[in-house]
């Protein structure tokens, strides 16, 4: 019988998964809102934005672009949750993810909401910090996975 030896699982592991799973979750949860509850709740995130307005703009995505923004969301947060499991599908979920992202904040970049009330610092930045969350996150999930720590 071979000797198992068992590599103790790093606690950043435990770190990064537990606040990308948060991160990613809140990405799901705007996204369900948004599509779900559409003006109400955008007006409760940007109190000071013509609600109605953003939803006619969120509501005008070509399908490649919603279907870009539901992949970034709902594959972050599966890539999240395989990260804490440790398992090896944890980076390929975090590619598409990142593609998702890519595809549907790119949309937006082009295509930027003629909508009042969206245009502050926040807004401005979040889609960069978004993307470049997404690709902290995949870097992090293939080098977990090179030191065999994701199986």
């Amino acid at each position: 019988m071979q000797d198992m030896v068992q590599t103790r699982t790093p606690a950043h592991l435990w770190i990064v998964g537990g606040l990308a799973t948060l991160w990613n979750a809140f990405g799901c949860y705007d996204y369900f809102m948004t599509r779900t509850r559409g003006a109400e709740y955008v007006h409760s995130m940007m109190p000071g934005a013509d609600a109605e307005g953003f939803m006619a703009y969120v509501n005008s995505f070509p399908i490649w672009a919603s279907i870009g923004w539901g992949l970034g969301v709902w594959l972050g947060l599966a890539g999240s949750v395989l990260l804490l499991m440790k398992s090896k599908w944890a980076a390929p979920a975090l590619l598409v993810s990142l593609i998702g992202a890519v595809i549907g904040i790119g949309y937006q970049l082009m295509r930027p909401a003629d909508v009042a009330g969206i245009d502050g610092p926040v807004n401005m930045v979040m889609p960069y910090v978004i993307l470049a969350v997404a690709l902290g996150l995949l870097v992090y999930a293939r080098m977990q996975a090179a030191k065999g720590v994701l199986r």
